[in-house]
């Protein structure tokens, strides 16, 4: 079982990237709950949404210990970093990050989502970037299995847009440890 959430400003598409994540693990049979946070905060403020992906019947959908954090941004990283379980794996958008010290006791992976999503004039891709950078981090599913259920994804919204993989591998090639 993976307790996971996934925080950023609102419009960085954390809740998108929730729902790819559940969509895809249900694809592969796996059972899965999402809850979102984001009321006043969509102007701004901290967006969020709880995943639980699981291969037993889930008990709650509102984890108390983290074992994976995407933080999309410093604010987001600060208000859920300590909710991480000893060893949890923590993501970071590092383009949205100051230097700092991180925890010893997590492992904390980097990788530039909103520049590399820029880079490619995708914008609205770092959070594909990040999903990325979770699935070769985590091994939570096959990074493949889980770029094509991606494009599924949006094949079925009707927006289907070959940047979207791109900015997903790039998440891939590009994590590093902090």
């Amino acid at each position: 079982m993976a307790d996971i959430i996934m925080a950023g400003f609102g419009g960085q598409g954390v809740l998108t990237a929730g729902k790819i994540l559940i969509d895809v693990a249900a694809a592969e049979g796996k059972n899965v709950s999402w809850t979102s946070s984001y009321g006043a905060e969509m102007r701004g403020g901290t967006a969020s949404c709880s995943v639980v992906v699981s291969e037993e019947e889930i008990g709650s959908p509102y984890p108390t210990k983290l074992d994976i954090l995407l933080a999309m941004n410093e604010p987001s990283y600060d208000k859920f970093v300590p909710q991480m379980r000893d060893g949890g794996i923590v993501i970071v958008n590092s383009s949205l990050m100051s230097e700092r010290e991180y925890p010893t006791n997590v492992k904390v992976y980097k990788v530039a989502a909103t520049d590399l999503a820029n880079s490619i004039e995708n914008s609205r891709g770092a959070n594909l970037v990040m999903l990325g950078a979770m699935m070769k981090t985590s091994k939570l599913m096959d990074a493949d299995y889980f770029g094509k259920g991606l494009e599924e994804y949006f094949g079925r919204k009707g927006r289907s847009n070959p940047k979207n993989l791109e900015c997903y591998q790039m998440g891939i090639d590009t994590v590093s440890e902090a």
